[in-house]
């Protein structure tokens, strides 16, 4: 072998041996580094610490309620609406933003748990049993064994509600979905809530609607008898509840479109804040204290709004022992992976998937909320 020849091999060896390096050196730095969001070729910021949104009791049971944000597959259901969504439609999604979307959302849901997956989650914005389906089975959620509760509702976008649940941590009684056909506008077509009746802790029975109430689309008052129809049928079934037993563990939780403060929510549900005066047939509204300070789980423009709630029957709240609300508060998960800087209105939103027409790769335009059960002694 000639000199030239020997350096020359030298030379591709070193370049060889200093690629693989860096490659160790890259791959060995990328586990330390928060998550990559390939869509969009920036980094997702995943905190150390989430100590603000752990369980003060390490037996609570934690249930939550999440808006998805338009969680629909790439296939065309020629039943509903939903041709912005598939492969090569106006929104561009495609197989590899669903298995984006539904990673994001499995990589919350488990930090959400406190650090153990939640007993129970409802959804909404959910085209059907398959997208929730996939969630539980292609994610890091597949090894805890969720189970699904869904169907079809007659809502013309195909979104649904429906929930997951766990069945070490709860046993499901009996469940049914709550049709919402108004006789002074036969021609609206929205989601059914889900009611589910279930035992915890091996003797606890709880009462759980969850809900994803007409919009306000139209305006606030035009669309507002929609819920307000909505919120009486669930008041009638938890009267119901309440008229077989007094001390009945009720708890109403979704996005219900209006405030703590609005009509419907403050007036036909009954819900008061926690330092009220409570009355028989009273729910504690979780959320309102937080709302009053400005606190909100989506923003619209400037303003913060309390959407996404949690009620629960008084009893829940009061009891002296027993079954109760830990702490007798709620929380919402907005972790720092679920925010964006909000260049045009300031301060901070949402890191959603979608705004309008473009798309962005975050995970919802709400914040997931959530509540533990504790049984006190």
């Amino acid at each position: 072998m000639n000199r030239a020849c020997y350096f020359y091999g030298m030379k591709h060896l070193l370049l060889f041996f200093a690629t693989l390096l860096s490659s160790c050196l890259t791959c060995t730095a990328q586990e330390n580094q928060p998550d990559v969001d390939e869509e969009r070729g920036e980094r997702v910021e995943v905190p150390a610490d989430l100590s603000r949104f752990e369980r003060k009791t390490p037996s609570a049971l934690r249930l939550a309620f999440y808006n998805l944000e338009n969680l629909f597959d790439t296939q065309d259901d020629t039943l509903i609406n939903d041709e912005e969504f598939v492969s090569g439609g106006m929104k561009g999604w495609s197989e590899t933003r669903f298995r984006h979307k539904i990673n994001n959302h499995a990589k919350t849901l488990i930090a959400l748990g406190g650090w153990e997956a939640p007993a129970i989650i409802g959804f909404c914005e959910v085209e059907n049993r398959e997208v929730i389906h996939r969630l539980i089975t292609e994610t890091s959620l597949k090894d805890i064994n969720y189970q699904i509760i869904h169907e079809n509702s007659p809502d013309r976008r195909g979104i649904d509600v429906c929930l997951i649940y766990r069945p070490d941590k709860i046993k499901i009684v009996n469940h049914h979905y709550g049709r919402v056909s108004m006789p002074q506008e036969p021609e609206l077509r929205t989601r059914d809530f889900l009611y589910m009746k279930g035992v915890v802790f091996e003797k606890d029975t709880i009462h759980v609607f969850y809900n994803h109430w007409p919009s306000r689309m139209g305006g606030q008052q035009s669309s507002e008898p929609k819920r307000l129809f909505v919120a009486q049928l669930i008041r009638n079934m938890c009267d119901s509840l309440l008229k077989d037993n007094p001390n009945a563990n009720i708890l109403i939780s979704g996005d219900l479109n209006d405030e703590p403060g609005d009509k419907s929510v403050a007036e036909v549900l009954k819900g008061k804040p926690s330092n009220a005066n409570l009355n028989p047939g009273d729910f504690v509204n979780l959320m309102y204290e937080a709302w009053e300070k400005g606190v909100g789980t989506e923003k619209y423009q400037n303003h913060w709004g309390m959407l996404d709630q949690w009620l629960v029957s008084g009893a829940l709240f009061k009891r002296e022992k027993g079954l109760v609300v830990d702490g007798g508060t709620a929380g919402i998960f907005n972790a720092p992976w679920l925010i964006e800087k909000d260049e045009r209105y300031l301060g901070e939103k949402p890191y959603r998937t979608f705004s309008g027409p473009k798309y962005l790769g975050g995970h919802s335009d709400h914040f997931p909320v959530y509540i533990d059960l504790v049984r006190t002694k």
